[in-house]
């Protein structure tokens, strides 16, 4: 699988609530978040790893640049006006050699539950993609998800619904066919990704809901120790093999 991590943010309101550092580098037990992340990547299949961050963002340029992995690694800097650009910059690398996987690198998730997902997704050959989805709700705007009983997804919706279960967990597994429908969204001045998300499902791609449990985001510190205190409970590291 080819990993992408959008790590370019300004973590604006994590700053004004006093968090020193640049977000990919707080830290959730001990260890930056864009580290946690990158370290539960490698013990799955990783065949690359694409990164961006922000021109600002010089610590964590130099963090990334220092860390030795056992893939290729591609380290974009650039500052981008949405996240949907950012999108675009990792997907060059990523989705070139096949099917990738992007997240953004306060994606809070448990390991177990991740490898059971990355492996669905590696045996599907006929899906275009799999989001994981969850049924826990704790985002100021979340993108909730209509989904068919074989689980395949046929709309992402703004408001509730009835007989919603889900919203997006914020990670995207893809295969190269998104490109022609992210190019597209980007020419029209699309720059929300639940817009691109609304149109892989209007230009046809089988994209199929994966249910995880808890999904988190750290985007004010009171998000810091939620989410540590959500690593801390339950199974994380799968055994090997898994």
């Amino acid at each position: 699988m080819n990993y992408a991590i959008i790590a370019a943010g300004e973590g604006s309101r994590l700053v004004q609530e006093g968090v020193k550092l640049p977000k990919p580098l707080v830290t959730l037990q001990g260890q930056p978040m864009i580290k946690r992340l990158i370290d539960i990547f490698m013990r799955h299949n990783p065949e690359s790893l694409s990164i961006i961050v922000n021109e600002q963002m010089k610590d964590v340029r130099a963090y990334v640049e220092a860390l030795d992995l056992p893939v290729p690694k591609h380290l974009t800097v650039k500052s981008t006006p949405s996240s949907m650009h950012s999108f675009k910059e990792v997907s060059r690398t990523a989705a070139r050699d096949g099917r990738f996987l992007v997240t953004t690198v306060d994606t809070i998730f448990r390991e177990d539950e991740f490898a059971r997902y990355i492996a669905a997704f590696e045996a599907d050959p006929e899906a275009d993609g799999y989001m994981a989805v969850t049924s826990y709700i704790d985002d100021e705007k979340p993108l909730y998800v209509d989904v068919a009983p074989d689980m395949r997804i046929t709309a992402f919706r703004d408001e509730a619904f009835p007989g919603v279960k889900y919203i997006s967990g914020g990670i995207y597994g893809l295969t190269p066919k998104a490109i022609d429908t992210l190019d597209r969204c980007l020419a029209e001045g699309q720059s929300r990704m639940r817009n691109f998300q609304r149109a892989l499902v209007a230009d046809g791609l089988d994209l199929r809901a994966f249910p995880m449990g808890k999904i988190l985001d750290v985007d004010h510190a009171g998000d810091i120790p939620k989410a540590e205190e959500f690593l801390a409970t339950g199974p994380q590291t799968p055994a090997a093999g898994a």
